[in-house]
C-alpha cells in the first residue's frame, strides 16, 4: 500500500498549490540535491505526462528547482525559487517532453557542476509522496521517506553481506533494500539500503574502506 494514513493523502505541510505537483517535485529535487551531494551549477529538469502540461501553473518548476536549493516543502522561498538559483549564477533548462512515461507526474533531473553530475528520476505519486525510479542510470525504487544509504559498488560475491554485516555490527537494522545494475556495465551495480534510524555519518567511512564499494553517498 502507498499510504498508510489519511494524512498521506492529504499531505505534508508545503507551500502550494499541490501535493502532487508542488511537494511531491520539491522532494525529488531534494533528492538529487542530496544524491549530488552540493550545489550544482547547472540543472536540467526533464517533464513528462502531466507534469509537462502543467508545471508552469501547478508550480513544479519553482517546487523541483527549490528542491535542487535545499529547500524543504514549506520553505516559503519556493515561489522565489528559479530568482534564487539565477542569483546564484546556476543555469536552469526546462524540457517539456512528449515522450510516455508509466507514470504522469515523471521528472528526470541532471546536476551538475562542470567536473561532478548526477542524474535522478522520480515520480510524484500523491499526497507530497514520492518514488525515485532511476539514479545514475541504475533502475531501482526508493520513497525515500527513511534515512537511507546509496552505494555504487562492484558486482561480485559478497558484496552486499559485507555491507548488511558491517551495518549490524553498528546496531543498524535494515528496514528495506534493493539492488540493480545496468545492462551496458554488469561489473558495476548499485545498493539501496533503507534503515531504521538515522545515519551516524561516522559509518561512511568504514564502509568506504571496503574493497568492492566505488561510491556512497547519504540520503535523509
Amino acid at each position: 500500500m502507498k499510504y498508510k494514513s489519511a494524512f498521506d493523502i492529504i499531505g505534508p505541510i508545503m507551500v502550494g498549490p499541490s501535493s502532487s505537483h508542488t511537494a511531491g517535485a520539491a522532494r525529488i529535487g531534494l533528492f538529487a540535491r542530496r544524491i549530488f551531494g552540493k550545489q550544482p551549477t547547472e540543472a536540467t529538469i526533464s517533464l513528462y505526462g502531466s507534469f509537462a502540461k502543467t508545471y508552469k501553473g501547478h508550480g513544479t518548476d519553482v517546487a523541483t528547482v527549490g528542491g535542487i536549493l535545499n529547500f524543504d516543502t514549506d520553505d516559503e522561498r519556493i515561489p522565489q525559487a528559479i530568482q534564487h538559483a539565477e542569483a546564484l549564477g546556476i543555469k536552469l533548462t526546462f524540457i517539456e517532453e512528449d515522450e510516455d512515461t508509466d507514470h504522469p507526474n515523471t521528472v528526470k533531473i541532471y546536476l551538475s557542476d562542470g567536473c561532478d553530475s548526477a542524474e535522478v528520476v522520480g515520480i510524484s505519486i500523491g499526497g507530497g509522496k514520492t518514488e525515485i525510479i532511476e539514479i545514475n542510470g541504475f533502475p531501482l525504487s526508493i520513497a525515500g521517506s527513511n534515512p537511507a544509504l546509496f552505494i555504487i559498488h562492484e558486482n561480485r560475491h559478497g558484496a552486499i553481506a559485507a555491507v548488511s554485516t558491517l551495518l549490524a555490527e553498528n546496531n543498524y537494522n535494515i528496514s528495506r533494500m534493493s539492488s540493480s545494475r545496468k545492462s551496458s556495465d554488469p561489473k558495476t551495480a548499485v545498493m539501496i539500503i533503507e534503515l531504521d534510524e538515522q545515519i551516524n555519518p561516522d559509518i561512511l567511512e568504514p564502509l568506504k574502506k571496503l574493497s568492492h564499494v566505488i561510491q556512497i553517498e547519504m540520503i535523509g
